[in-house]
């Protein structure tokens, strides 16, 4: 933003003397909280106050120490030459008012990068500070020893009007006495000069209005110097079309919220000259700023910022009007910034060289290091569209640019006036001038401000469907829930569709993320179509969902059986078995009683425990992945048999401990010593005591042996169901075991066996 600057090379005069006067510069206006006779918003007093900053050291350094001051909020560096640029080190810290807290040190870029043919001085960008009554500066040249800082070096202060203003007292400044020994006076502010890099802009009632000047520094600290404000009428926050005026063509983009001047409480009597559209009256680009002060004013101190940046371009450094043609703040709001009408092709001050072609959207803030909020990003985005959609721009295309002066860019490039450049529609101010701005996190975030002011929407995806999913297919009765994302925010959307096999099923708001339908059974596919406020559609990957309704069945019932492990009488071994099928897909098998458990489509088996002696229904429900459902259930009472309930044969002692079923076991080591019981089942299990010394039966089902035992173990174990058979069918059996009478370890000790019935 800005004619090119060249560092300052010529030494001052001497100082006159070694004090700083404090001029004041009272704005008129009305406070924010009043109003006009018809109710609207009035213009809001803003008021400056300037110090003069004497050089030292050869004119190498100036500072201000810590001094009092009436309340600011806005700070800026400035010097009497339009055309330089200060290549050193401006540094200032404030004092908050209240606290008393003095803040870090703000450093200041030495170029505010604007350019205005009405300049009369040069300066930094404008800093936010925030209710401040105290002020410490420091300036320092570059690094060449040929550099010297530049003439008429001041500190301007600038009171936004933030509550009811009236006459303000001055605060005296002492320049730093350490270095009054070599302080240059200020020379003055010097008329520019129309060069022929100027740009020309068309005015529909051009006028020379007189630019008044700030009053040079004195030798003391003036007392009294205060102007008193006087309130002026509001004007108009846009021009009316004229004959020379441009009209305002229709977008393909939607016009978002914008605060009028007269919303930010614009004093419009302090640029009283008539606005000026670009001589070809087309936008061909946007150019976005930041305005490269600090992060920390409120949302509800963003129009004060606003205020201070207009009073510090016409006021601090003599342009006709504010800068930048529109400003947007870190909460999203948009404010209209040079006069003229925000759908007309109003010539700014944001860009000198390519000014008679762009727009200038500014950040309120510094993006240096951190990265602009996505409200802010919203807003420049739909600006951005809502500017270039007038004019049938593209704001992911390329534009060529005239120079207006030679010019050198941030990354070196450099170019005379006339010269034909090529631009993104949408682009940073470095790109043009030799400047920062917009900082490297809101650059690097222009790519994302092209796509999202031009379209589609990006990022869309079906994040969920309501059913059941397998794999990549979704599974429902028939009503389906769609839920999507899309990483384009959806204030820049119009609407979603949801399409089922191509057709709309539903639309919503670019704000909702689901919506519902009814689809017929068989299988379908299903995308969301986004409409972005461009008018470009982009369409989700497809999701297959399948709509069915026949529910899953149990191909085998659940069944229970007696299996190997330790035997209490609240807790019988028991395995249950099942296998569900579905036509589709089967979701899951949930056991819902006696306990609750879920197990996958493909388990087949569970091993449980049941009380003996208690008849359990076991219940299970299958569901497939589209909710649909079936139930089946077995019911089965363990029943323990102790030893005495067989008939014996041989040689059987009667053991006692509270390790045993009931307490007691029989115990023999005579081979063909024989056990036999008789019960009505089916399912059963031999439970035994086991040791290293433990022998091996042998063990007959219906007078039929089938099986050897051995009941050896390197571990001691009791109420061990050691051996089991089970039927598919219940019915009377006999089970007996016969000692086999092992060599050297002969013994067998039986609890009893459990059966199912």
């Amino acid at each position: 933003m800005g004619r090119p600057r060249y560092l300052w090379g010529a030494a001052a005069a001497a100082v006159a003397a070694l004090s700083a006067a404090l001029v004041f510069q009272g704005v008129p206006g009305e406070s924010p909280d009043s109003a006009r006779s018809d109710g609207k918003p009035g213009p809001v007093t803003t008021q400056s106050r300037t110090v003069a900053l004497p050089t030292a050291e050869r004119g190498t350094r100036a500072a201000l120490k810590q001094q009092d001051t009436k309340p600011f909020s806005m700070l800026g560096i400035t010097w009497a030459d339009p055309s330089v640029r200060v290549t050193g080190t401006i540094e200032a810290r404030t004092r908050a008012t209240g606290s008393g807290q003095w803040s870090t040190w703000l450093r200041l870029d030495g170029d505010s990068g604007q350019g205005e043919s009405t300049a009369r001085r040069g300066g930094t960008e404008p800093a936010w500070v925030g209710p401040s009554d105290g002020v410490e500066v420091r300036v320092t040249a570059g690094g060449r020893s040929s550099g010297r800082l530049p003439a008429g070096l001041r500190l301007d202060m600038i009171d936004p009007g933030e509550g009811a203003t009236g006459g303000m007292e001055p605060a005296a400044f002492v320049a730093d006495p350490t270095e009054t020994s070599s302080a240059t006076a200020d020379p003055g502010e010097p008329t520019p000069s129309d060069t022929a890099a100027s740009e020309t802009a068309t005015t529909t009632e051009p006028s020379d209005s007189s630019t008044p000047t700030t009053p040079a520094p004195t030798t003391s600290a003036p007392t009294g110097a205060t102007q008193t404000p006087t309130t002026s009428a509001p004007t108009s926050t846009s021009a009316s079309p004229r004959a020379t005026a441009p009209t305002a063509p229709p977008s393909t983009a939607p016009r978002p919220a914008i605060t009028s001047r007269a919303g930010w409480g614009a004093d419009e009597s302090i640029s009283p000259e008539e606005p000026g559209y670009l001589p070809g009256g087309k936008i061909k680009a946007v150019v976005v700023h930041h305005t490269a002060e600090s992060n920390a004013y409120t949302c509800a101190e963003a129009p004060a910022v606003v205020r201070g940046v207009y009073a510090y371009h016409v006021k601090q450094l003599k342009w006709k009007d504010i800068g930048y043609n529109f400003l947007v703040d870190k909460c999203g709001t948009v404010y209209e910034g040079r006069k003229g009408g925000v759908d007309r092709p109003v010539m700014g001050a944001h860009a000198f060289g390519f000014n008679s072609e762009t727009t200038g959207i500014s950040v309120l803030g510094t993006y240096t290091d951190v990265a602009p909020s996505q409200a802010a990003m919203v807003s420049v985005a739909r600006i951005a569209a809502w500017k270039l959609g007038q004019y049938g721009v593209n704001p992911t295309s390329t534009t060529t640019l005239t120079a207006g002066a030679d010019g050198t860019n941030y990354f070196r490039k450099s170019w005379a006036a006339g010269a034909q450049l090529s631009f993104p529609t949408i682009h940073g101010h470095r790109d043009g001038y030799n400047t920062q701005c917009p900082g490297d996190s809101l650059y690097a975030k222009l790519p994302t401000l092209r796509a999202w002011a031009a379209g589609p929407v990006a990022g869309l995806t079906i994040k969920s469907v309501s059913g059941g999913v397998s794999g990549t297919t979704y599974y429902t009765k028939a009503g389906v829930t769609v839920g999507w994302a899309a990483t384009t925010p959806s204030s820049l959307i119009t609407k979603y569709e949801l399409l089922v096999d191509g057709k709309t099923a539903a639309t919503t708001a670019g704000t909702a993320t689901s919506a519902k339908a009814t689809l017929a059974v068989g299988t379908h596919k299903v995308q969301v179509r986004a409409t972005h406020q461009s008018g470009r559609t982009a369409l989700s990957p497809a999701a297959t969902v399948v709509v069915e309704t026949t529910a899953p069945s149990f191909t085998t019932k659940p069944s229970l059986a007696l299996r190997t492990g330790t035997v209490h009488t609240t807790a019988v071994p028991l395995k249950l078995t099942w296998k569900a099928t579905d036509s589709a897909a089967l979701k899951q098998v949930r056991l819902t009683a006696p306990v609750a458990v879920t197990y996958g489509p493909t388990v087949t088996a569970s091993d449980r425990t049941a009380k003996s002696g208690v008849a359990t229904t076991w219940s299970m429900t299958a569901t497939d992945q589209a909710g649909n459902t079936a139930t089946a259930s077995v019911a089965r009472t363990p029943v323990v048999l102790q030893e005495t309930s067989a008939v014996k044969s041989g040689t059987w002692a009667s053991k006692s401990s509270t390790s045993y079923l009931g307490g007691k076991s029989y115990s023999s080591s005579s081979k063909n010593a024989a056990l036999t019981w008789t019960f009505t089942g089916r399912s059963v299990a031999w439970v035994v005591s086991r040791a290293a010394t433990s022998g091996q039966a042998y063990v007959y089902v219906d007078g039929v042996k089938t099986a050897t035992v051995d009941l050896k173990s390197s571990t001691t174990k009791y109420r061990d169901a050691i051996w089991t058979k089970s039927w598919s069918t219940s019915a009377k059996h006999t089970v007996k075991i016969v000692v086999v009478g092992t060599s050297g370890r002969p013994a067998v000790t039986t609890d009893g066996i459990v059966y199912l019935k």
